[in-house]
């Protein structure tokens, strides 16, 4: 039985669980993946959440290990994970299990790696895709959940995350948890330079957890095999990935992709114009995740949307819609604060496009220079305990 003074779980690092594009090989066997994670906070140990949460069929993890992460895929120490006491667990379709607590004391700012070892045929369908400054891991052949080092010829790198969804730690009180809630704009960088921000400047009690996944909207998902891993609707993941352990703070950068999708059936039999949300429709579900985070008793911050002009789909209605659903995240008072990642990124001189060398190539993405301006515009008061202040 595990002795200590600490007494709180605190979700140290998630992902969301979403759906991995539909292939023919979408089944592995007898492959290993690893995941080095940089830890936000100090704790005394560990336990970790696997999430079968858009699984079709039951999978089973048949070893798996948390060890100190040095560099690389390299780990050395490897402790076995235990699920009430099996070093196996079957998780069934839909849903997820947490391990038993690990003993292992964890420090702000150093790395531990969990590896997971599937001996059978596994459905590769629970996943996000994230592609951050810190984030990405590692598959290879066979069993190496205990092997200091990954085989050369065996291994590759990944920036998919399946399965594994929390690493919550053992820790003292005052520490707690920002969940950035939100689609592929925020499965990217913005959110690793903000761990990185609050290594640096934050003091010690507040870890940065992401939650998102690529293509997903607030009002809509597509049940279809083409569109498959474009993921679920709000009020399927809001509920499923923000109330984690310790959390106390979401902030919300989500809605894009509602307002630019829809094209009309004669583009695109799967993304008709009655896809397409009003204004109305556009607050009202953001209300829903309003009225969710408040229930969880967590305080709410919205993330206006970056600029878009030159996305293959941009049109002025588009760009009327998001600047009338960002004037009203920048002027609602049923929030405690609005962070202006729009205002930070936009051309002043164009406010309808990204700042000169802020464009990620694509026109909707932020480049790595622009995600380190949105993390940086991220109130520091939310990096620090004490009383949050508004935006």
């Amino acid at each position: 039985m595990l002795e200590t003074l600490n007494t709180k779980w605190v979700a140290a690092w998630g992902n969301a669980i979403s759906i991995r594009i539909r292939r023919p090989e979408n089944y592995g066997k007898d492959f290993t993946l690893r995941y080095p994670i940089t830890m936000l906070l100090d704790g005394e140990a560990i336990r970790i959440t696997l999430d079968n949460f858009c699984g079709h069929e039951p999978i089973t993890v048949n070893q798996a290990t948390i060890a100190e992460s040095l560099t690389s895929s390299d780990i050395v120490n490897p402790i076995p994970v235990t699920f009430n006491g099996s070093t196996s667990v079957t998780i069934p379709a839909g849903e997820r299990i947490q391990s038993d607590p690990i003993p292992m004391a964890v420090k702000r700012g150093g790395k531990i790696a969990v590896s997971l070892y599937f001996a059978d045929f596994t459905e590769m369908r629970s996943a996000v895709v994230v592609n951050g400054v810190l984030s990405g891991g590692y598959f290879a052949i066979g069993n190496h959940t205990q092997s200091n080092q990954l085989p050369v010829d065996l291994s590759n790198s990944t920036n998919c995350f399946y399965f594994l969804s929390d690493i919550d730690v053992l820790t003292s009180e005052e520490k707690h948890t920002i969940v950035c809630y939100g689609d592929s704009i925020t499965a990217q960088s913005w959110v690793d330079y903000l761990m990185l921000r609050s290594l640096q400047e934050g003091d010690g009690t507040v870890a940065v957890v992401r939650k998102a996944a690529s293509g997903t909207r607030i009002l809509r998902q597509y049940d279809n095999i083409t569109y498959d891993s474009y993921g679920l609707k709000g009020e399927t993941r809001f509920p499923h990935e923000v109330p984690v352990c310790g959390a106390d703070t979401v902030i919300i950068q989500h809605g894009i992709n509602d307002i630019i999708h829809p094209v009309g059936v004669e583009v695109n039999k799967f993304r008709p114009w009655s896809d397409m949300p009003t204004l109305e429709d556009l607050i009202e579900g953001m209300r829903k995740y309003i009225q969710w985070a408040r229930e969880y008793k967590m305080q709410v911050y919205l993330g206006t949307l970056l600029p878009i002009e030159g996305w293959r789909t941009y049109a002025p209605f588009r760009e009327e819609l998001r600047n009338a659903f960002n004037d009203w995240m920048r002027t609602t008072t049923e929030v405690d604060g609005c962070i202006d990642f729009d205002k930070a990124v936009r051309n002043p001189d164009r406010p309808t496009a990204f700042a000169e060398g802020f464009d990620g190539g694509d026109h909707l993405h932020p480049s790595q220079k622009a995600s380190q301006v949105m993390a940086d515009t991220v109130p520091l008061s939310l990096l620090c305990s004490g009383v949050l202040k508004n935006a």
